[in-house]
């Protein structure tokens, strides 16, 4: 039970703040599919764009949630939390590492589980520990990203073993799965590795600039 906890407690920020980010974008999609009349009250996406701007600071801001998961939680009891993470991953892994198909994408999440875990031990060693969190905004979208390619890796086990039984009514929705997991895959997970070696580089772009800078930004 105490490990649920601190699973729970390292993906309380994720869930509180990837959704709110990525869901916004996915409404912003929404709209550009409908051209200028998504942007008109005719259609129920302009209130809805609306109304998910406002997740960004329910509970804490994006940036509040970064420090928080990369500050506390990523790094209380000795990385305890990140272990539980891994261990449950590593299921997932186990059960698609011999499903056809899915080989490709175990390597890529064990992967950036690694970076991830290599990321942090860069921060944790970090001598001056504001500049480590510079960039924790980042790295929460990094984590969100890896959780999330993880749930697609189930799903992706899922309607694999789905296509195995052979029900026929059902094939369009496991292909579909299989495809919008292999797309996560390709074109979103990448994108974490950037990311990730900024923050443990402890890059100090951001870190650096004086107040009076920002005007000519």
């Amino acid at each position: 039970m105490i490990l649920k906890h601190l699973l729970l407690d390292l993906l309380t920020p994720i869930c509180k703040s990837w959704p709110s980010e990525f869901c916004l974008e996915a409404n912003k999609l929404a709209i550009q599919v409908l051209g200028g009349y998504g942007y008109t009250r005719e259609y129920p996406v302009e209130r809805l764009y609306r109304d998910n701007r406002l997740n960004h600071i329910h509970e804490g801001t994006w940036g509040i949630q970064g420090l928080d998961i990369l500050g506390r939680k990523a790094q209380m009891q000795n990385g305890a939390a990140v272990a539980v993470l891994r261990d449950e991953i590593q299921i997932t892994l186990d059960a698609a590492a011999d499903l056809a198909g899915l080989a490709s994408h175990c390597v890529q999440l064990a992967d950036a589980l690694a970076q991830v875990e290599a990321t942090i031990k860069a921060v944790s060693e970090a001598d001056d520990s504001s500049l480590a969190l510079a960039n924790a905004t980042i790295f929460l979208d990094a984590m969100g990203h890896l959780v999330i390619a993880w749930m697609w890796l189930k799903q992706a086990v899922a309607a694999t073993v789905g296509l195995d039984k052979g029900h026929e009514p059902d094939t369009a929705f496991y292909r579909g799965k299989l495809a919008a997991a292999q797309f996560f895959y390709r074109y979103e997970l990448p994108k974490i590795q950037s990311n990730l070696a900024i923050v443990a580089s402890l890059d100090s772009t951001c870190y650096d600039l004086a107040s009076d800078q920002f005007v000519g930004i």
